[in-house]
């Protein structure tokens, strides 16, 4: 069953991706779970970096800019479940790694905004 919510970060998910893409990147993985936890976006830079994105997609800003939620805590469970991504999934040459968030803020009438945030933490 989808809930609104869950509308809205898949719709923010599929919007994220498409712009990683426009960037040239491309999206080794989507909603990747294991038993820690979720990871929204891992993407692999031209360069060859492998980059981790958490995705926040808010339905306005009562609460602060959706990439605010993206604190001390939440920054260090991503990077326990990117190390376990890259013990199962590691490109071949992927040297370098870096963690981006990309909040996005869509309400009624107005285009939605996207904010990327590169090397967030």
């Amino acid at each position: 069953m989808t809930t609104p919510t869950l509308a809205l970060g898949q719709w923010g998910e599929d919007l994220a991706a498409a712009h990683l893409a426009s960037l040239g990147m491309q999206v080794l993985a989507r909603n990747w779970r294991c038993d820690l936890g979720e990871l929204d976006l891992v993407a692999r830079d031209p360069d060859g970096t492998v980059v981790f994105v958490e995705v926040k997609t808010r339905g306005g800003t009562g609460f602060g800019s959706p990439a605010e939620a993206v604190g001390p805590v939440k920054a260090r469970k991503l990077r326990t479940l990117a190390c376990r991504w890259l013990l199962e999934h590691r490109p071949p040459g992927a040297a370098e790694l870096r963690f981006d968030v990309i909040g996005i803020v869509r309400q009624r009438g107005q285009e939605p905004t996207l904010v990327h945030l590169r090397a967030a933490f």
